[in-house]
């Protein structure tokens, strides 16, 4: 059975999944909230050198934590970590999250990871009231199944290298399994081929999805490149930990926390088919896996690493295009040119 995006070309493609954004073109700056419809199995891949997260460490399949209540994407790096707060806030007076004991009251678990989009030109004159506590309850009463890409939610204030980054999804569906994907694109490298406007991610393109140019058709040796060409150097000095892509991946398959820890791990591989260079010094690159388990896999230990491995690998493939859907939906910002109006179709 071929394998084809779903009917969103969403992370929303996968059952149980609603997605919410609440930003500022102002501040240029914004949160993404996914919501499970019920407690769920999750796991986390950290790999950048300048990570901002909170609450991954739970996500240990030694620890405690069983299951998780939503995962946030955040602009505004350290300020950005509050949007968890209201989020906790907003899942805890719904009495949604772990209970704890007879008592009334629960205790929402939610990670997240923040992108830096701080020196982007927007304004972030908020003194002691940031916006991203407010920001995390907005984005939750927003969730649904269909919500923006490009200017939105985490991505409204991104940089892909030297053009506009910015939100993107994907899915697949394989079989009776659901597979999608959410990239806030904020890398140092770039989505592009230097010089060209064909995206790394070409290969893994499907329906034209991200503009349908493919591969150049003299492909340049990129081992001769610059390595450094196209990326955030080309528009501003060097900003330690000024970076970052983070997203999530999502499937209807059920899987323990080690098993979806090891899927976020494969999935990173698909920053690295979509953005060179990637897991750099300067990025904190973050992905979670979330489980919704309404798919159970095969109990024979080899058809399931069978499952477990085709479903990572198309995980990797989803990060690869939403990745390029993120930069391609993305829209001039200020002085942030998107990837459109640099690369006209010609």
């Amino acid at each position: 059975m071929p394998i084809k995006p779903g009917p969103r070309n969403l992370i929303t493609d996968v059952d149980g999944i609603a997605v919410g954004n609440a930003q500022s073109l102002d501040v240029r700056s914004g949160v993404t909230v996914v919501l499970p419809d019920r407690r769920t199995v999750a796991g986390v891949d950290v790999r950048g050198g300048a990570p901002g997260t909170r609450e991954t460490d739970a996500l240990d399949p030694t620890c405690l934590v069983e299951a998780v209540d939503g995962i946030v994407l955040s602009g505004g790096s350290v300020y950005g970590l509050d949007a968890m707060s209201g989020v906790v806030a907003w899942l805890g007076a719904r009495g949604r999250g772990f209970a704890l004991g007879e008592t009334p009251t629960v205790s929402p678990v939610v990670p997240g990871a923040v992108l830096f989009d701080l020196p982007n030109g927007g304004d972030k004159t908020w003194g002691e009231t940031p916006p991203y506590r407010d920001w995390g309850r907005l984005a939750c009463e927003a969730v649904g199944r269909d919500f923006a890409l490009g200017n939105a939610g985490a991505g409204t204030g991104a940089m892909a290298g030297n053009i506009k980054g910015g939100l993107g999804s994907a899915s697949v569906i394989d079989g009776a399994v659901q597979v999608g994907a959410l990239i806030a694109v904020n890398p140092f490298g770039s989505a592009v081929v230097p010089g060209t406007g064909h995206f790394w991610a070409a290969p893994f393109e499907l329906d034209g999805e991200f503009g349908g140019r493919g591969w150049p058709g003299t492909l340049p040796s990129a081992s001769a490149e610059d390595p450094l060409k196209g990326t955030r150097l080309d528009v501003t000095p060097l900003a330690p930990g000024g970076n970052t892509t983070i997203g999530v991946v999502a499937t209807n398959a059920a899987l323990t926390k080690a098993e979806a820890r090891r899927i976020a791990i494969m999935a990173q591989d698909g920053l690295a088919r979509a953005i060179r260079p990637i897991h750099s010094h300067v990025d904190g690159d973050t992905i979670f896996t979330l489980s919704t388990g309404t798919v159970a896999l095969p109990q024979d230990p080899v058809e399931r690493l069978m499952q477990l491995m085709r479903i990572g690998s198309v995980a990797a493939d989803c990060v690869a295009r939403a990745v390029a859907r993120g930069v391609y939906a993305a829209e001039d910002l200020g002085d942030m040119a998107c990837y459109r109006s640099r690369y006209a179709a010609k």
